[in-house]
């Protein structure tokens, strides 16, 4: 009996001590296909699934535009915000969009010869999307140029961009992360891991890069010599990432996971210096939840955005 209730008493310190969000409050609550946050955090992009694409002020709590990104069953299951906060884009599986964030008006769209899977939005307007086929679009609407890339064999889960739009990071089920010039459609360098490359993300200035598999294996490059500058210290035998983020001039890693995790990481030796778990939904169908995007909202608080329609803020931890 004495052993019995020291587990429950253990059981119930744990669960009064897991650290809690600072701020929590629910910015919509329908169902949602994805959610973009800017780069400071004070935006957010929204793909509801029976109120179109919203974008949201953060800091007022005030909803700013409402897009259509085509007809009412072509739902956005992608999207993106520039880091200068100008553009933001919407990706269907068969078309992809891009807006003007300053006023609303709509720049552009197209139609897809595959199936769309991940898109990504440098400074410039410049996309980058991800396609079902192996094959990747590098779309530049200012001067009309179009590069398709063929360097994967199999589907594209997960695309990025540099913030000038000039270097492009692909990640495959072909198990490779390729590194490439988006202009001209050059490989730079190209990694292979054992399984499935599920997430990838580039630092803004596109000298560090993030690659995460479908199992526990992920990785951060530093872009200029190839080579692999930490891997993350992950004890689990699987960990999937649904969004990553590089911040505190890239000496930290902010990631999501479809298993309602925020995680905090130290780029240059991978260990982990924080994990949270965003908040369940009363109305909720589903138990769990995917975090969507992370952010910082200024160097002491993270934000992130999940699939349960709630905006939750966190304290950056001492690094």
């Amino acid at each position: 009996m004495k052993i019995f209730f020291t587990l429950v008493f253990c059981a119930l310190l744990v669960t009064a001590c897991r650290p809690q969000a600072i701020d929590t409050y629910q910015l919509i609550t329908e169902p949602s296909y994805d959610a973009s946050l800017s780069e400071q955090g004070d935006m957010a992009l929204i793909s509801t699934a029976n109120s179109g694409l919203q974008l949201w002020d953060l800091d007022t709590n005030q909803q700013m535009f409402t897009w259509i990104h085509g007809k009412s069953d072509n739902s956005v299951v992608d999207t993106a915000i520039s880091p200068d906060q100008k553009y933001a884009a919407s990706l269907s599986r068969t078309s992809v969009a891009l807006w003007n964030v300053v006023d609303g008006s709509s720049l552009g769209w197209w139609s897809l010869p595959s199936t769309g899977q991940s898109v990504a939005l440098a400074n410039t307007g410049a996309l980058l999307i991800g396609l079902n086929d192996g094959s990747v679009m590098s779309l530049r609407p200012n001067n009309g140029s179009l590069i398709k890339f063929l360097g994967h064999s199999e589907k594209i889960n997960s695309v990025s961009l540099s913030a000038d739009g000039k270097l492009a990071l692909t990640g495959s089920n072909d198990q490779h992360a390729i590194l490439w010039n988006a202009a001209t459609g050059q490989p730079i360098h190209d990694w292979k891991l054992d399984n499935r490359i599920i997430s990838v993300a580039l630092n803004q200035a596109g000298t560090l890069s993030f690659i995460g598999d479908s199992t526990n294996i992920a990785k951060i490059i530093d872009n200029r010599r190839g080579e692999q500058l930490s891997q993350l210290s992950i004890i689990r035998r699987k960990m999937n990432f649904s969004t990553a983020r590089f911040s505190n001039e890239d000496t930290l890693l902010i990631t999501g996971t479809p298993a309602r995790e925020v995680i905090v990481w130290r780029v240059e030796s991978g260990r982990q210096l924080a994990n949270w778990q965003v908040q369940r939904t009363k109305r909720a169908q589903i138990k769990g939840a995917v975090v969507y995007s992370v952010a910082n909202k200024d160097p002491d608080r993270i934000i992130s955005i999940s699939s349960n329609g709630l905006i939750e803020t966190w304290p950056m931890p001492v690094h």
